[in-house]
């Protein structure tokens, strides 16, 4: 048994969502290769070569996957796939993108989201936003997964893999990167943050944001949203926890002006600790936290600020 991880990275550097990958292919078991493509990534194959349990590093190194254009990518897996009894990676933007194509490619089902792994080929993912756990088994001759990266914990950094180079170069004609527009913040990244702070539609409008701002400055944490204050145009859609935003899972976890739809809950539940602001003390969202303030945040959360 042989598993392939595909790498996550960016601006040069190794996502920490790859150690949670690969702490998922390492529960399966059996040998674990890592494929890092991209355009001039020698610094992120050696990051990956020191992740523990990883037998080898496979580099595609070319222009055509400069970008992580999802057609090169599947075409680049389908290359290797036939090496492989699974191919899995995280449940991100990049994984979402490229290995439903590799899976309809190869002619099998993909198994998203998984979160547990009861063997080789059976799974467990969560359905109906999280209220129920399905057990999947796949009798396909090539597993295609992605990982709920917060299930599952990180590989070290102490392991030395070979990196050996791939020949293959995906003919892309099918796509064409024209630009980006990406978002700076100093703040952490949402996704990996230790401490998230998130407001909701209690929040009245974009500008109360500047509330949490306070709070996430002081503590060092991420801003996030739910849905509801993304669909009113608080915030932009790049901000939202919940089923269909980020699934974060961070030590502390601090909800506020968010009643608890079971959407959001399906994205932060997972977390170490959960506070929660609300005015109203009937709302969900005091079902699932360990500590619950209710009041009006908009008093509650400059005092918070000013103590800490």
């Amino acid at each position: 048994m042989s598993i392939l991880v595909l790498a996550e990275h960016h601006d040069g550097q190794l996502a920490s969502a790859t150690a949670h990958v690969v702490g998922a292919a390492r529960t399966i078991g059996g040998d674990v290769d890592l494929l890092v493509a991209g355009n001039h990534v020698t610094g992120v194959a050696e990051s990956a070569a020191k992740l523990e349990g990883v037998t080898r590093v496979r580099v595609a190194d070319a222009p055509a996957y400069a970008h992580q254009l999802a057609e090169p990518l599947a075409d680049l897996l389908v290359s290797l796939a036939d090496d492989y009894t699974h191919v899995l990676a995280a449940s991100s933007t990049t994984g979402k993108n490229v290995l439903p194509r590799l899976a309809a490619l190869k002619d099998v089902n993909q198994i998203s989201d998984i979160l547990d792994v009861e063997s080789a080929d059976t799974f467990k993912r969560p359905i109906y936003a999280g209220n129920a756990i399905a057990t999947v088994q796949s009798a396909d001759p090539l597993k295609v997964i992605t990982v709920r990266t917060t299930a599952f914990e990180p590989v070290g950094a102490s392991g030395s893999a070979s990196v050996e180079a791939v020949d293959f170069v995906a003919d892309n004609t099918l796509s064409r990167f024209i630009g980006e527009d990406l978002a700076q913040s100093d703040r952490p990244e949402l996704g990996n943050a230790r401490i998230v702070i998130s407001g909701g539609r209690g929040m009245g409008n974009g500008d109360n944001f500047k509330l949490l701002d306070a709070v996430a400055d002081k503590l060092g944490a991420a801003v996030g949203a739910s849905r509801a204050a993304v669909d009113a145009g608080f915030v932009p859609n790049d901000m939202q926890v919940g089923q269909t935003g980020k699934i974060v899972a961070p030590e502390l976890y601090i909800a506020v002006g968010i009643s608890g739809a079971i959407q959001h809950l399906a994205g932060m539940k997972d977390s170490k600790v959960i506070v929660a602001i609300n005015k109203d003390d009937d709302a969900p969202i005091f079902q699932v936290a360990d500590y619950g303030l209710v009041g009006d945040l908009f008093e509650l959360l400059p005092e918070l600020e000013q103590k800490l």
